[in-house]
């Protein structure tokens, strides 16, 4: 006789398990590694894919010889890539004062044998006088980098760690014309710096986002990868593109054997990059776009357009100039929890007769922004106006903090 067999419930230990797991996928979705931070970039000579292979008395010795002689192959390739030919050499003693720091790539380390890649760093101020070179005379203005990497069908920048990302955060930019600005995925970040970013056309949050990383411009470094197979050939399809309409300067492709050689493709892609950002700032191809740049408040029918994200666009003011007679200049503090709340609160804001200009100044999402607001009328009326809005006004003179009767769960104003 065959017998049925009750059904199975979930023990709580199961319960607990898929709920902790829960809770730790939540917990890596919002603090989990999102890139690495760029390296402190000197004016030093940098000469990497340094191959040694020596032997010494024991491990000690084998490795004070491999680094000898990475000096020895490094100021050779160095000095032959400055002005052609073999190369030149110098004493050990000589080269023992112009090397500022020896870096490993890779090592290994036997009883008395040395086995390693390496990358020697010559001192610039030394080792330029015998190599007859100055520094950079050329310099870029600071451009921020988003550097995006599309691999199969999904584009990203900081919202997880990617080879792209490393590559442009170990490159050392003391040898470039282009003042890059690259910051390290950290805090918010992947929210204001991705991938979507790089398609908008609005100038209103590339001027916020510019003036709150120090820059005067964007370059976007594209990177889209292919795979043949699992383990096979890899190709890498690269483009250089800058400013707010995302201009095309040039592009190349690069290929490798297997998955494993995709971080050296990245490497030499982003010294293409480079030299493609460099040929363009020479050509005066790369230059700062002027619209970035607010000279005068723009009018509340330009104000009233919204860019390709759907967002109000809107024009930071000079808070130094001065309103004209019978105007005065406000400094509104609102909750702005998200993207969105920071268009409500504008649009808000040039819904109340009188007000010409209302623009943010200072955003801090997830905070309190500040919104400098010029209105044609008395304070008073301000108030009513904002009062009938649904918000309570608090402060006195010019400076004002509004915040939403029935606030929404996040802490926002609500519309």
């Amino acid at each position: 006789m065959i017998r049925s067999l009750p059904a199975v419930r979930p023990v709580p230990i199961l319960a607990a398990l898929m709920v902790a797991a829960a809770g730790a996928i939540l917990i890596a979705q919002i603090e989990g590694e999102r890139g690495i931070a760029p390296i402190a970039s000197s004016a030093d000579f940098e000469v990497r894919d340094i191959d040694v292979d020596v032997y010494g008395s024991n491990a000690d010795s084998a490795r004070v010889n491999g680094w000898k002689l990475a000096q020895r192959l490094a100021w050779k390739k160095l000095t032959a890539q400055t002005h052609g030919g073999p190369g030149s050499t110098l004493p050990d003693s000589a080269l023992d004062a112009m090397v500022s720091a020896v870096e490993v790539q890779r090592e290994q380390i036997g009883p008395n044998r040395y086995i390693a890649r390496l990358t020697v760093l010559f001192d610039r101020a030394r080792a330029g006088q015998s190599l007859g070179v100055s520094g950079q005379t050329m310099r870029s203005p600071p451009l921020l980098v988003l550097p995006v990497l599309t691999e199969g069908g999904t584009s990203t920048v900081f919202e997880q760690t990617t080879e792209w990302q490393k590559a442009w955060a170990q490159f050392r930019t003391a040898e470039s014309a282009i003042d890059y600005v690259r910051t390290s995925g950290a805090g918010a970040d992947p929210m204001l710096l991705n991938a979507g970013q790089v398609t908008r056309r609005g100038r209103n949050w590339w001027r916020i986002l510019l003036d709150l990383y120090g820059a005067a411009d964007v370059i976007m470094p594209l990177a889209r990868i292919e795979r043949t197979s699992p383990n096979g050939a890899v190709t890498g399809y690269f483009a250089a593109r800058y400013g707010p309409d995302n201009r095309y300067i040039g592009g190349f492709t690069l290929r490798v054997g297997k998955p494993s050689d995709i971080p050296s493709m990245m490497t030499q892609a982003v010294k293409r990059m480079d030299e493609l950002y460099t040929q363009a700032l020479t050509s005066g191809v790369l230059r700062p776009d002027p619209s970035l740049i607010i000279e005068e408040p723009v009018s509340n029918v330009a104000d009233d357009a919204t860019d390709d994200m759907g967002v109000t666009e809107y024009v930071p003011a000079d808070t130094t100039a001065t309103s004209t007679v019978g105007e005065t200049s406000y400094l509104i503090q609102y909750d702005t929890p998200n993207v969105g709340s920071v268009g409500v609160g504008e649009s808000m804001m040039r819904s109340i007769p009188g007000v010409r200009t209302a623009s943010t100044t200072s955003l801090a999402l997830g905070g309190t922004s500040v919104m400098q607001v010029t209105f044609g009328q008395s304070l008073e009326e301000l108030r009513s106006a904002l009062a009938a809005r649904g918000y309570t006004v608090q402060g006195s003179g010019t400076t004002l903090r509004i915040t939403r009767r029935s606030a929404s769960p996040t802490g926002g104003a609500t519309e």
